[in-house]
């Protein structure tokens, strides 16, 4: 879900903790170093991106980039701390500096980007909003949908989105709002409204939450662009740049078919200048962003590459079952491109 704040508030807290200018160069992986854990701000429960197991493990494709920064970083991707966030929570706590990283499926939009005081560091999940009804509605499009009663989750992207979809197609709608995705969920369920609507991967999540989950469908219309990232606070380039590059690297290995299978053999015998750069056999391009030479070997070792991060967490290996679809790499049709280590 996509939470809408205004620079206001945002300023306003700032100004209430006493944060100056935001981040300042370098002092956010001073930090981290010195506590020796990434403070990582994920939902409150999502399947799927990132949510506590029985044990109370964290799990998720939003949890594992928090993971793979960690192993850059230390060497060991448990050394993360996690701050389960609402909607309402989740810039204010990246603001603060509560935590180092948001990685809480949220949409990168320009005001958050340009007015938030906060850096995108790329997309690893491409999201759309969608629609999820009970099949006994006996709808087959959200055309069809005028007069519905619409649960939303309050104070997000998602409320504008329905109302000029609505608009645009001259439907009306009752909207009925909630404070987290669980009680959205759970009101469609007990039949208070009709529809529930949200990014498509989360009515994904949500619905294998329901008692009975296959008497819902998620209908066939995205009505919107939700790029789904990690970001972090504005004015320090040094950590942005080791967050970016870690998701980089883990789009790179799969590419180049290094996981967390073959990665310390390759690393051993590769003759592919590419693969040797990325996994530091030749040249010093983890120096270049303050990180140990194996970097992001570390990475595909303790997290794996993209691929296999969103097979486990959301894909073909998980409950959910989502196709790559435009999360599929460049050169196999979808959208999910870096750049070389070079």
């Amino acid at each position: 879900m996509k939470m809408v704040k205004s620079t206001l508030a945002v300023v306003t807290t700032a100004a209430v903790l006493g944060i100056s200018g935001f981040a300042q160069a370098g002092a956010t992986l001073d930090a981290v170093t010195k506590k020796g854990f990434v403070q990582c701000g994920i939902s409150d429960g999502l399947p799927g991106f990132s949510y506590a197991d029985e044990k109370g493990n964290y799990q998720g494709l939003d949890v594992d980039v928090c993971r793979a920064v960690a192993a850059a970083v230390f060497g060991d991707a448990n050394k993360v701390k996690y701050s389960p966030l609402t909607a309402k929570e989740r810039f204010t706590a990246l603001q603060s500096g509560e935590v180092d990283i948001l990685s809480r499926n949220t949409t990168w939009t320009s005001s958050r980007d340009a007015a938030l005081g906060l850096n995108f560091t790329g997309v690893t999940y491409y999201d759309g909003q969608g629609f999820l009804v009970n099949k006994k509605l006996g709808v087959s499009s959200a055309k069809e949908l005028d007069g519905a009663t619409v649960c939303i989750q309050a104070g997000t992207t998602t409320e504008l989105n329905l109302s000029d979809y609505f608009r645009a197609n001259g439907m009306k709608y009752t909207p009925i709002t909630y404070d987290t995705s669980d009680e959205s969920a759970k009101s469609v369920e007990a039949g208070r409204c009709d529809v529930l609507t949200s990014d498509q991967s989360q009515l994904y999540a949500q619905r294998i939450k329901l008692a009975n989950p296959d008497d819902y469908v998620v209908l066939p219309e995205v009505i919107s662009k939700e790029p789904l990232g990690p970001s972090v606070r504005q004015g320090d380039e040094e950590w942005f740049d080791i967050v970016r590059w870690t998701l980089f690297a883990m789009l790179n290995a799969e590419e180049l078919g290094v996981t967390s299978a073959n990665v310390e053999e390759t690393a051993k015998t590769t003759k592919n200048p590419d693969i040797a750069r990325l996994l530091g056999t030749e040249g010093e391009f983890g120096k270049d962003l303050k990180l140990p030479k194996d970097w992001a070997v570390q990475i595909v070792k303790q997290v794996g590459n993209y691929g296999e991060a969103f097979d486990r967490n959301v894909g073909a290996g998980s409950e959910l079952k989502i196709e790559r679809g435009l999360n599929a790499l460049w050169n196999k049709g979808g959208l999910q491109y870096a750049p070389p280590v070079r």
